[in-house]
């Protein structure tokens, strides 16, 4: 159910790692409990972000969600289509990335979930 190429952290993002930038989104799992994604608020380009900081919001029907970094970087690209369009984020969330980030220290994808194990944390 959760593409085996991408990492996620227990916060319920994913992140698909891959040259010198990373791509960041929201799960299946995160989608579903928000219901009906309606508004989408992202960082600006050249933001620096910490392991773990808030880089946006996402508001659905039902609820207002925080959007965490799953590693330290730079934001090289807002996905700003997603932006006026995020209810894509509904129908295809581990295909649309959000934010892309040249990531700042590699060891930090350590930490991260592989596919199985978000797997279990979401049964």
């Amino acid at each position: 159910m959760y593409p085996s190429d991408l990492k996620y952290t227990k916060d319920h993002e994913w992140i698909r790692l891959g040259g010198a930038d990373a791509r960041v989104g929201i799960t299946d799992y995160a989608q579903k409990q928000l219901g009906d994604v309606v508004y989408l608020e992202l960082p600006e380009v050249g933001r620096s972000l910490k392991k773990g900081d808030v880089f946006g919001t996402i508001e659905s029907v039902k609820a207002v969600s925080e959007l965490y970094s799953p590693v330290s970087g730079e934001v090289t690209e807002v996905n700003s289509g997603l932006v006026q369009n995020p209810e894509k984020v509904n129908s295809d969330p581990h295909g649309s990335w959000m934010i892309s980030v040249k990531v700042a220290d590699a060891s930090e994808t350590g930490e991260l979930l592989d596919s199985a194990a978000y797997t279990d944390i979401t049964k």
